[in-house]
């Protein structure tokens, strides 16, 4: 069973010659260094021990945070949310790019 993401797919243990698993992998990986550098910047890394990259059987690439403790997954919940909700009152504070058009002179 897959869901429209292939994030329920099997992980790719035994390979396949015709799905190009490194690009999705590399892809995973490049994603999980990027998370990893927040969470350092945080003070949060060792709370995700087992994050790493992996890939699936389609070769799409997966982030896998690892087990966490509950303290940790609130944390990283609240995190996002404040940065959803920053985002959005940055947009809404955005003036609008409406132009208006001027009649000619007579």
């Amino acid at each position: 069973m897959t869901d429209r993401r292939g994030v329920v797919a099997r992980r790719a243990e035994d390979l396949s010659p015709s799905v190009p698993y490194v690009r999705g992998w590399n892809r995973a990986r490049r994603s999980a260094d990027t998370l990893a550098d927040q969470l350092v910047l945080l003070g949060l890394d060792t709370d995700f021990p087992g994050l790493v990259a992996d890939v699936n059987v389609f070769g799409d690439g997966l982030v896998q945070l690892g087990t966490v403790r509950p303290e940790a997954a609130e944390l990283l919940a609240k995190l996002i949310t404040a940065g959803l909700e920053a985002e959005r009152r940055d947009t809404a504070a955005e003036p609008s790019m409406t132009t208006r058009r001027e009649s000619p002179a007579a």
